[in-house]
């Protein structure tokens, strides 16, 4: 697995930050919120989609970090920050832009958490902390699922 790096300035460059984070895992604990710094650091364990669709597959994992500088708020729907234990899965992460270069970015969870950070502008950075390690499984989307016909 090659280590990645990308720093997202605008919406584009977040999309590609947001397909490498799908189906990454997520400790409530790994968020932090740092106001006076006006940044929010996450930790999280970043599925390799691009070597899980190669036609010999591998099912890696890496321990990545994703910030957002600039983070005027942060708020969270359905994420308990007392749950430090509970694990969370990312969906994608979006960006819309309120009074440019102003907006907000949205890191969508299954089971409808979210966080909402207010940035002065988009100033994000996605880093590989290290080498990869053997996934146990393939994230299973509900797409996915086996469904009851009959």
């Amino acid at each position: 697995m090659e280590q990645v790096k990308f720093v997202a300035l605008d919406r584009e460059d977040l999309e590609v930050v947001s397909t490498h984070l799908q189906d990454a895992l997520v400790k409530v604990a790994d968020i932090m919120w740092r106001p006076q710094e006006r940044r929010l650091i996450v930790s999280l364990s970043r599925f390799d989609w691009p070597a899980a669709e190669k036609e010999s597959p591998q099912l890696r994992r890496c321990q990545s970090v994703l910030r957002f500088e600039r983070v005027n708020s942060c708020k969270c729907r359905s994420v308990n920050p007392a749950g430090k234990d509970a694990v969370l899965t990312l969906l994608a992460v979006d960006f819309i832009e309120t009074d440019p270069p102003a907006g907000a970015v949205t890191l969508i969870f299954t089971g409808g958490g979210a966080l909402r950070l207010e940035v002065e502008c988009l100033e994000a950075e996605l880093v590989d902390l290290g080498p990869s390690w053997p996934a146990a499984e393939r994230p299973l989307h509900v797409e996915d699922a086996p469904t009851l016909r009959g």
